[in-house]
């Protein structure tokens, strides 16, 4: 329950700026395979990308990277980037994406409140694809607080979305 300490209701996370090792690796995977729009580019150094016109959901940059390795594990930093589909079609269709591209999961979840797709893109950065459900449809407990969980995705029964229309 929101108190006078809480943020506004109305902010939202507006973007996510990575550094990769190769800006054209990073446009295949994003704007290739993921389907976001070339926004703006500043020459082999940095690109911004969006999805529906946006100025960008994602910036993209080499700027103290170029070449570089991704961070070992046990260290700090970035789990993952959460990109939000509007319908669980659209979550299915960019299963199709990935599958067509060759890009294995890390995983794939069933959160109750959302469904989830997890992998990584070329510079090891963690990828989350996913959709909310409609929040009356979110499980709760009997006394009306969320109750999300993690089980296994259904892939097929996910697929089954896009090759039914």
């Amino acid at each position: 329950m929101p108190d006078e300490n809480s943020i506004d209701p109305g902010v939202r996370i507006g973007h996510v700026h990575l550094k990769v090792a190769d800006l054209e690796r990073a446009l295949s995977f994003y704007c290739g395979v993921l389907g976001f729009q070339l926004m703006q580019r500043f020459g082999r150094d940095a690109a911004f990308v969006s999805a529906g016109g946006y100025h960008h959901h994602i910036g993209l940059n080499t700027w103290e990277s170029l070449g570089g390795s991704p961070p070992p594990r046990g260290c700090t930093g970035l789990y993952h980037v959460a990109i939000l589909y509007p319908s669980r079609v659209k979550l299915a269709d960019a299963l199709l994406r990935l599958i067509k591209a060759d890009i294995s999961l890390d995983g794939a979840s069933d959160h109750g409140v959302s469904e989830a797709l997890y992998l990584r893109d070329p510079d090891e950065n963690g990828v989350e694809l996913y959709w909310d459900r409609p929040p009356e449809n979110w499980p709760r407990t009997a006394e009306g607080s969320l109750k999300m969980f993690s089980r296994p995705l259904d892939l097929d029964d996910l697929l089954a979305e896009v090759k039914s229309r």
